[in-house]
């Protein structure tokens, strides 16, 4: 079995990226939506970190977290937060012809894929580059003409924090406006 090198810098802010199992298109789902809700609260509530920035898209998710000071146990705190959402969603998106004998031998589900990807933030830059990608998203993949109207992005608590402008990251008379990066 292969051994994983991750960043393990306590206090550190990470980037990560997360995958529905077969790319199923199930995420921004409600019932998935309210689990995810009530299992970071939960894990949260034991496992403190700040979630700096998120989108979730209908197959995967991006976020950005800050963990407190000492602390790197960021596996930890996926384990958790996947396992209470197919906990939680487990029999209604539960797929028996997905079910292989490693799926079934680690008791996973059929909502998430096995592993995630991380990346530690090296600085401001790093940071703001991930943001912009983070909230970019929506309109990467062509689900939106612009940031502002996905609903489920961190984006819509920066413009009222006035931290992004509202029509940052659109699309106005074919020509893209405030694309990530800029």
């Amino acid at each position: 079995m292969p051994q994983y090198l991750r960043a393990k810098t306590p206090g550190a802010s990470y980037f990560f990226t997360l995958v529905s199992y077969r790319r199923q298109p199930i995420l921004c789902d409600p019932p998935i939506r309210e689990a995810l809700r009530i299992a970071i609260n939960a894990v949260r509530a034991k496992l403190p970190f700040v979630v700096d920035a998120w989108v979730l898209m209908p197959d995967h998710l991006h976020c950005l977290w800050t963990l407190p000071t000492g602390d790197n146990d960021y596996p930890r705190r996926w384990s958790l937060i996947k396992r209470k959402v197919s906990l939680a969603n487990g029999e209604h998106y539960k797929r028996p012809d997905w079910m292989t004998l490693s799926k079934s031998k680690h008791h996973e589900s059929t909502i998430w894929q096995r592993r995630f990807w991380e990346h530690q933030i090296r600085d401001d830059q790093d940071y703001r580059r991930h943001l912009d990608y983070i909230h970019w998203n929506p309109v990467k993949h062509d689900y939106v003409k612009q940031v502002c109207d996905w609903p489920y992005s961190t984006f819509h608590r920066y413009v009222r924090q006035e931290m992004y402008p509202k029509e940052w990251g659109g699309v106005a008379d074919g020509e893209e406006v405030g694309k990530f990066g800029e």
